[in-house]
């Protein structure tokens, strides 16, 4: 993949974020604590409870699922209808990943999908995902994949493909109106 920007040998070798490094260490941790979770509580209240905790929990999150699938879809039709766009946040996605949480086996993924279907816990899973991607997009180095907003690809109707970089000088005042775009 192309990017615009320029390689050399030192920028090729980039050091591992901590996250590339320690998630797969995590996803172990977490697996295991999953498993030694259900084994204990199997052993106090039953292998037969637990299944059907197991698949309660897989039924709930897919419910969860479909109705903030059928919410965004909704609300992106109305927006349409508006001629709008749609209304920022809403919580779909988080109530997507709550979904997800429920629908993964395990005693601690749901009681996350369960603590993640609260509207408080919510906003303030939101608020802090959208700092932390702010943030990180401020710090992103030019043609990096942080960058990908930034940059453009103008697909022309003879096929070529012309590569570019979005440089806004100015911003429009509120009231200000901008001109259409032309081809």
């Amino acid at each position: 993949m192309t990017t615009g920007a320029p390689t050399s040998a030192t920028t090729a070798r980039a050091r591992r974020s901590r996250l590339r490094r320690y998630l797969p260490l995590g996803l172990a941790a977490w697996l295991v604590l999953e498993i030694w979770l259900l084994t204990q509580v199997a052993g106090a209240a039953g292998g037969f409870t637990v299944f059907l905790l197991l698949v309660a929990g897989a039924v709930a999150g897919s419910v969860v699922i479909k109705r903030a699938g059928r919410r965004a879809f909704r609300n992106l039709n109305e927006a349409l209808q508006r001629g709008g766009s749609p209304a920022r946040g809403g919580g779909n996605g988080l109530t997507m990943l709550a979904g997800l949480l429920l629908m993964v086996p395990g005693l601690i993924s749901d009681a996350a999908g369960l603590l993640l279907l609260l509207p408080p816990v919510q906003k303030a899973v939101g608020r802090h995902t959208e700092s932390a991607l702010q943030q990180r997009l401020r710090r992103a180095a030019p043609g990096s994949l942080g960058d990908a907003f930034q940059q453009v690809r103008m697909h022309r109707p003879d096929g070529k493909v012309v590569q570019g970089e979005v440089i806004r000088e100015q911003r429009p005042e509120p009231g200000e109106q901008r001109p259409p775009l032309t081809r």
